[in-house]
This record gives structure tokens, C-alpha cells and sequence, in this order.
């Protein structure tokens, strides 16, 4: 498939890149962006936005990665870390989005009827980081870069949803550190039937076992897994906060 005409593309996609701010020279990526696997005629068409959403992915980590070292100068890297996974995790790409109404351009097959539904966040969120990728290759680093602090300047709190839940931060900061998968086990239960009190011991690969203790296992988890977000320095410890 091949979109060449400026005309054709510009009477399509005007209202897209006015929402963007930004013109396109060439269609043909924003085409494929905008086109769901479903679309394909034959098994060899590969005219869909897999490829680009994976160069996508890449740039938008970029970009979102220099927005954090600008923002917090004080971070380190766990915190940093945690902050990335925040903004660039299907959910937040899927608000973005909708906020643009990409659904309104997508191309799907008849198993795709319904772009809008929770169920289809994720191919939402998946058109966005190809859409990434055709504005990187048809203007540039400069041009995409300056797109996405746009749209996420404005969402640098959503990071601040993983100092809410420690289990979360947690497992985002060990997998960005390369320490596979947080486990809980219980190590205790005292205190009568009615008023329990829970000790958990949460354990990371190359990491001392670390106990929380709570009311009920959830929070004894909870507070294990705060611990150590505070003694590596993730956390600090007045306050619990990235």
C-alpha cells in the first residue's frame, strides 16, 4: 500500500495534526501507524503498526527518560526508574490517547469493532508509540521530542502513583534492576483470631530478606516492601515518598 498523495492525506488526517501540531510532508508512515494487524489482506502484508510501535517504544523512552532528568536533578536511579515505568505503562499511553482521539483514525478489521472499551487500552496505547515513530521519521529527534514533553510534562504526577503502592514500586525498581520478581512469604502469626498480627519476609535476588509487619497480610507485605524501597534509597524514610 502506498499513500503518496499530499493531497488525499492532508484532507484525511487535517484534523490529526492540528490536534498534534504537527504537518506531516509524507503520509505513508502515519498511514501504517494508524492501521491494525486485522487490516491485512494476505499473510505477507505487513502494512500495520507492529514495527513501528516497537521504534516507538524506543523514542518515547528517550524523550521521557530526558523530561525526568531535567525535572528531578536530585533523583537517583531507582527513582528515576520508577518514575519512566509510570509514564510510558500502557494505561497512561492509552489516556493520551484518547485524549487525542486516535480511535477516530485507527484502521481495524471486523474483529476490532469496538476501539474505545477498556478491553482495547492496549492497542490504543500501541498506535500511540507508532504514531511516535512516524513523526521521529518523517520531522526528526527535535520535532518528536518536543511533542512528547507536550503531553507528558503535564502527567509527571502520574509517577507519583507508585509511592501509594509500595508492592508496585517495588517490583518496578527490582525488574528495572535487573532482580527478577519481588517474593512474599509469611514468617509469623501472633495475636488472637480476632486482632491478628502478620510478619512477612519479602525476598530479592542478591538482596537481605526484609520483614514488614500488619494487620493483615496485605499490609505486612506492604510495609516489607517500603522497607526496602527506604533502605536502597528509593524512598526516603520520613515521609515514604519517591
Amino acid at each position: 500500500m502506498k499513500f503518496s498523495s499530499r493531497s488525499r492525506g492532508s484532507q484525511r488526517f487535517g484534523v490529526l495534526e492540528k490536534r498534534l501540531g504537527i504537518e506531516f510532508s509524507d503520509y505513508e508512515n502515519l498511514e501504517r501507524a494508524l492501521t491494525h494487524a486485522s487490516v491485512r489482506k494476505k499473510s505477507d502484508n505487513n502494512f500495520h503498526y507492529q514495527r513501528l510501535e516497537f521504534l516507538g517504544d524506543r523514542v518515547l523512552g528517550l524523550a521521557v527518560a530526558e523530561l525526568l532528568f531535567e525535572r528531578f536533578p536530585d533523583a537517583n536511579e531507582g527513582e528515576l526508574s520508577l518514575r519512566l515505568n509510570a509514564l510510558v505503562k500502557g494505561r497512561t499511553l492509552a489516556e493520551i490517547s484518547d485524549e487525542l482521539e486516535l480511535h477516530e483514525f485507527i484502521r481495524t478489521g471486523g474483529d476490532l469493532k469496538e476501539l474505545t472499551g477498556k478491553r482495547m487500552q492496549s492497542v490504543r496505547a500501541d498506535v500511540l508509540e507508532a504514531l511516535i515513530a512516524s513523526i521521529y521519521l518523517d520531522a526528526g529527534l527535535p520535532v518528536v521530542v518536543d511533542f512528547i514533553k507536550r503531553f507528558w510534562k503535564q502527567r509527571l504526577h502520574v509517577s507519583e502513583e507508585a509511592r501509594r503502592d509500595s508492592k508496585t514500586a517495588l517490583q518496578e525498581w527490582a525488574h528495572s534492576n535487573r532482580l527478577g520478581t519481588p517474593r512474599y512469604r509469611e514468617q509469623k502469626r501472633s495475636g488472637p483470631d480476632h486482632d491478628p498480627v502478620f510478619t512477612v519476609a519479602v525476598q530479592i535476588h542478591g538482596r537481605e530478606d526484609t520483614e514488614g509487619t500488619g494487620r493483615s497480610k496485605r499490609s505486612a507485605e506492604q510495609n516489607a516492601a517500603r522497607a526496602v524501597l527506604i533502605r536502597e534509597g528509593v524512598w526516603q524514610e520520613e515521609e515514604g515518598t519517591l
